[in-house]
């Protein structure tokens, strides 16, 4: 029977894959920073005068090889995450619920479903973070022309540049800004979450042949958001709400297990505290 030792060990896993892809892309995101302080730095030098615009074009000129930089960076980052870590970590998941089972993880294989599934997931969440990275520099590029242009002038305020057009953090809904380590940690750690969660969903249906799952969840959590009234923790789900509702929010500590002895019954009330 898996211990709950065994199931920390298998969760710590998961934190190991956010944790690189956190450190990675965060690192990405500080890279364009500090090169968007050395922009404004060497401008903030430039005076008035013969060779101003020459000087102003090459200050441009390195700034825009530290956004090529960040772009193939992120951009080849977010290529393996989607290709070769998620893969890892719906296999991850697929193997947590087989262990969970008292099934042999070593009889589980990539079949035509499981492959489906997580080609699916992957092409979702690399459009997601491909659309940051995007974003990002788009962003660089307007700050870019926006610094040359005060530049030429006579009121080059960098402070007020660098306040306005900070590279380090990700634009969300509504202008609100977050630190980029922020943004990473919750994108990552939701698409880890929500994709062992798939793989386990998906192995429960295909490979053990059954319709039901035990929820383990944050206490407070609810079923399809942290706020939903419909709280997650102990309660029954079927497969299919499960594959819905992988994960509630970045961060969710959500984990499915199986229940076998449930096999045949019609009279069971989903969502119920157990």
């Amino acid at each position: 029977m898996t211990t709950p030792t065994r199931r920390r060990t298998l969760r710590s896993r998961l934190l190991v894959y956010i944790s690189r892809a956190t450190s990675a892309l965060t690192t990405a995101w500080n890279a364009l920073a500090a090169a968007q302080r050395r922009l404004l730095t060497a401008l903030a030098a430039i005076r008035p005068g013969r060779g101003a615009t020459t000087r102003i074009r090459a200050a441009a000129a390195v700034f825009q090889r530290g956004i090529a930089a960040f772009n193939q960076t992120a951009g080849a980052f977010v290529e393996a995450w989607a290709a070769t870590d998620l893969p890892l970590i719906y296999r991850e998941g697929a193997h947590q619920l087989l262990d969970q089972a008292d099934r042999p993880t070593s009889a589980w294989t990539w079949t035509a479903r499981h492959q489906a599934a997580v080609t699916a997931l992957s092409a979702q969440y690399y459009a997601d973070l491909m659309g940051r990275v995007r974003e990002t520099v788009r962003r660089a590029q307007a700050f870019l022309r926006v610094a040359q242009d005060t530049a030429r002038g006579t009121a080059f305020a960098p402070d007020q540049l660098l306040a306005e057009h900070r590279l380090d953090t990700v634009i969300y809904a509504g202008d609100h800004r977050h630190p980029a380590h922020a943004w990473a940690q919750a994108a990552t750690s939701w698409q880890t979450v929500a994709v062992a969660n798939a793989g386990a969903a998906r192995t429960a249906l295909d490979d053990l042949d059954i319709s039901f799952l035990e929820v383990r969840d944050g206490p407070d959590c609810g079923w399809e958001s942290h706020d939903d009234p419909d709280r997650a923790n102990r309660t029954l789900r079927t497969v299919a709400d499960a594959l819905a509702h992988p994960a509630a929010h970045p961060r969710c500590v959500r984990e499915f297990l199986p229940r076998l002895d449930l096999r045949g019954r019609t009279n069971i009330t989903f969502g119920a505290p157990l």
